[in-house]
């Protein structure tokens, strides 16, 4: 519930009341600032309230933004302010002391230090004119511009892929207005996609020509879909604490669980069938370890001072010319040319051309990401701030093992350290017999240089790779283990740990990007950290048989998959957490 409280001596002809009603406020009218006053106390101060004047002109979407965005205490546009029960105290005092006018009631907030959210109108038309002259022309401008036409512009994010913007956009943000106008949520939409990508992996596990094309259809739907949900949340401004984690995470299980469902395929087509477990988990190996480079480079320079280089300037000069812009943004594969690639060729041929297909382009996607981060990292001089030093650490999901090594040891060269004890333990792995302690060992030598690289803050100009680096070390590790076992099973209870660890690490960063900290650090000994699930990985194979470290592989999948999944569903439905919608992947 909400209450607008209109301020002032009514407008003949306005429609400000309808428009506040339309946007779901209880009205109450307070012709001096008596009433006012007394209509604020009388609000519950559980509930928003928002103080208009009685004159405003302008848009009713203009109010909308200023009034409604649930991810902000306090918001204003010129002529209306609102505070939600966080801010409802400082309101209070505002009005208090510096009178009804909205405008005043801003400046107040924002001098006694409450953060105000300003949106941005654009030619959205918000004013409080003075004279009927004035008022006249302000009624003019809003004739003029049709604010439904805007909404529906700025529902679609103005950052987006080629394959998105011009083949999906057009008319997705329609099917969000269809969705508004029908009481359908986000997180509705969300689930459907969701729903509709796990159907597509159905079909694609069928390994029948019909069900290849059928799931590519589908999952160009569930991409549809994906795209809409995030304009309804804008169109509606309907942005939750569960619709960030539904949004956050459910891109990753869909095109995991569609890599699953191509290996089914595979493996249940006629002719023999086609064992493709490998490729799937690596495409999925690949695809978090790009993920994992974006985030923490992001993370390392977000805040950075004197963050310039000739590089980001090459970049920055190329964005005005513009065929290169939409060059550059296919180049990285994004969600949607990477899922448009899968559904056509899904549809084409087979699940083994396809990973082969997607392994390839997001291979060279991330050399082209990768190399230009690097060089920009080494190009310029910038400061980084401790903030980025801690969730660079967060992000390295470090257990008990290596921060036991951290405490006594000296700093060294962290990505340097870090990617010699990744490649010592993934190569061991790979190129000993399966069974034997080699690898074993080189998992303890990959503990100790875990502890090593995180020794000391991550503050270097290429710190930013050491997270990536041991997600490609720990899922490498039980890929490879996996592969050399040999025997059914190994590579499927493989794919399920790495996806509920991939989810683990998902769930880190979007509780980083939601600034809500890291995941507790109970949840992060319990399961071991990455250091320590390698170690775990290793010792079984050598201690197992083949059969017996597939079911181990399957237990500890399981394992990991309960635990983390019950914290994260507890934090992202709790009141605490961000109030974010995930504007997706940079990659």
């Amino acid at each position: 519930m909400s209450t607008a409280i209109v301020t002032g001596q009514p407008v003949p002809g306005s429609s400000l009341e309808g428009d506040l009603r339309e946007l779901g406020f209880d009205v109450r009218l307070a012709p001096d600032a008596a009433d006012a006053r007394a209509a604020l106390a009388a609000v519950p101060g559980d509930q928003r309230v928002a103080v208009v004047d009685a004159g405003f002109v302008g848009h009713v979407h203009a109010l909308r933004l200023g009034l409604t965005d649930p991810r902000f205490a306090a918001s204003a546009v010129p002529g209306a302010v609102t505070a939600q029960p966080t801010a409802r105290q400082a309101l209070n005092r505002a009005v208090t002391e510096n009178g009804i006018a909205p405008d005043a009631v801003a400046k107040s907030l924002e001098a006694a230090g409450t953060a105000v959210h300003r949106p941005v109108l654009g030619e959205l038309v918000a004013a409080v004119p003075h004279d009927p002259q004035a008022r006249n022309e302000a009624r003019q401008r809003v004739a003029a511009v049709d604010d439904e036409a805007i909404r529906l512009r700025t529902a679609v994010k103005a950052r987006d892929g080629f394959f998105t913007t011009y083949c999906v956009s057009p008319y997705s943000r329609y099917i969000a207005r269809w969705c508004a106008r029908r009481g359908l949520t986000p997180n509705q939409v969300t689930t459907a996609s969701l729903l509709t990508a796990l159907i597509a992996a159905g079909c694609a596990a069928t390994g029948t020509r019909p069900g290849f094309v059928a799931a590519g259809l589908l999952l160009l739907f569930s991409f549809v879909l994906d795209c809409t949900d995030g304009q309804l949340a804008r169109y509606s401004l309907q942005y939750s604490t569960l619709g960030a984690w539904l949004d956050a995470t459910f891109d990753r299980a869909k095109e995991y669980a569609y890599y699953a469902g191509l290996a089914l395929g595979a493996a249940n087509a006629s002719g023999g069938g086609d064992d493709v477990w490998a490729l799937a988990l690596g495409a999925m190996v690949l695809q978090t370890c790009r993920h994992v480079v974006d985030f923490s480079f992001n993370e390392a320079n977000h805040d950075a001072s004197a963050n310039t280089s000739p590089t980001a300037a090459l970049s920055d000069k190329l964005d005005s010319v513009g065929w290169t812009v939409w060059v550059r943004r296919m180049i990285v594969l994004p969600i949607g040319e990477r899922w448009a690639l899968i559904a056509i060729f899904t549809a084409l041929t087979t699940p083994r051309i396809t990973f082969y297909v997607l392994l390839v382009g997001c291979a060279l996607a991330a050399c082209y990401t990768t190399a230009g981060r690097v060089l920009r990292s080494l190009t310029r001089k910038a400061r980084r701030t401790d903030r980025a030093a801690e969730a660079l650490a967060e992000l390295a999901d470090s257990g008990p093992l290596a921060q036991a090594v951290a405490r006594v040891g000296k700093g060294a060269a962290a990505p340097v350290v870090a990617a010699l004890g990744g490649a010592a333990v993934v190569a061991v792995s790979a190129f000993t017999g399966f069974g034997t302690g080699w690898p074993v060992l080189a998992a303890a030598v990959y503990c100790v240089t875990s502890g090593l690289a995180v020794a000391r803050p991550l503050k270097g100009s290429l710190d930013w790779l050491v997270p990536p680096i041991f997600r490609a070390s720990e899922y490498l590790t039980i890929l490879v283990l996996a592969a050399r076992a040999d025997v059914n099973g190994a590579l499927p209870a493989a794919f399920g740990l790495v996806a509920a660890v991939a989810y683990h690490h998902y769930d880190t960063v979007y509780r980083i990007r939601g600034d809500a900290g890291a995941p507790p650090h109970w949840l992060v000994r319990a399961i071991g950290g990455h250091e320590g699930r390698t170690l775990v990985v290793t010792a079984v194979a050598a201690l197992l048989t083949p059969a017996h470290f597939t079911v181990a592989l399957t237990a500890l999948a399981v394992l990991v998959a309960l635990v983390v999944l019950a914290e994260s569903i507890r934090f992202w439905v709790s009141a605490g957490a961000p109030a974010v919608h995930d504007e997706g992947e940079p990659a």
